[in-house]
């Protein structure tokens, strides 16, 4: 499968080779705060998928073991990296030229999830992450 996308204005572009994973909308607060959304839609593909076509992104460490990265000229969301799973990396899902080809498998981080953000789509939901299960 060959993904393309990129952020809002255009100046950063990237292409995923290969199958994705772990397709999630995350109910994390720092999601939500980074991207000022209820939740982010996120997939993962190897690390070594994903290349820059355009503009290289800036990045930043939001925690210890995690950096994002977005745009330095209109600022989208466009990935997240964990330094736990050093093979993968996710994308932003809505950073996608066609979202549609990668819809969301499950909520993850669902204890944080906003009150009024109600769920009715059946999919599996995860306390914190997939890895943890169902708690």
């Amino acid at each position: 499968m060959n993904l393309q996308g990129g952020c809002y204005c255009g100046a950063v572009r990237y292409e995923a080779q290969g199958r994705p994973f772990n397709s999630t909308l995350c109910h994390c607060s720092d999601c939500r705060k980074l991207a000022g959304a209820p939740a982010v839609a996120w997939f993962s593909v190897r690390r070594d998928a994903l290349r820059w076509t355009g503009r290289e992104p800036v990045r930043f460490r939001s925690s210890g073991h995690v950096e994002r990265s977005f745009c330095p000229a209109c600022g989208s969301t466009l990935t997240f990296h964990d330094d736990h799973w050093p093979d993968e990396i996710d994308i932003a899902t809505a950073s996608l030229d066609d979202p549609e080809q990668v819809p969301p498998a499950d909520h993850t981080y669902v204890r944080s999830r906003l009150g009024w953000m109600k769920m009715c789509d059946g999919l599996p939901e995860y306390p914190a992450t997939r890895a943890a299960g169902k708690e």
